[in-house]
């Protein structure tokens, strides 16, 4: 039976060839899980704390910034709180967003500040 072409590792920045999704050296990566929702404060103190300011800031920040009046669905952290719960909670540090520019633009900024 033939063999599969070898392919690039999937994880970002590594290009050892493999013919299974990572090498060796990665493979372990992606089986590690980030904390669930509840471990990253989302619990239900959240969930009420957010459904209270949506009904305070009912427009999409990003939207109005374009001249868009779109509802509001998400609260988001302006500055990522990467786990400070004194940032989690700090209100002025939170924005309305409608769920496409908290699913897209949003998410982009993160990952770009990451790196």
């Amino acid at each position: 039976m033939p063999q599969a072409a070898l392919r690039p590792c999937t994880h970002p920045g590594c290009g050892i060839l493999t013919d299974t999704g990572r090498c060796a050296k990665h493979a372990a990566d992606q089986y590690q899980q980030r904390a669930n929702s509840t471990q990253r404060m989302y619990n239900y103190r959240w969930q009420k704390a957010s459904k209270a300011f949506l009904a305070r800031h009912p427009l999409c920040v990003m939207c109005g910034d374009r001249g868009r009046v779109t509802a509001a669905t998400t609260v988001d952290h302006r500055v990522p709180h990467r786990g400070d719960p004194v940032l989690f909670w700090d209100e002025t540090n939170w924005q309305g967003l409608c769920i496409h520019d908290h699913n897209s633009k949003k998410q982009r900024e993160e990952r770009n500040s990451a790196a």
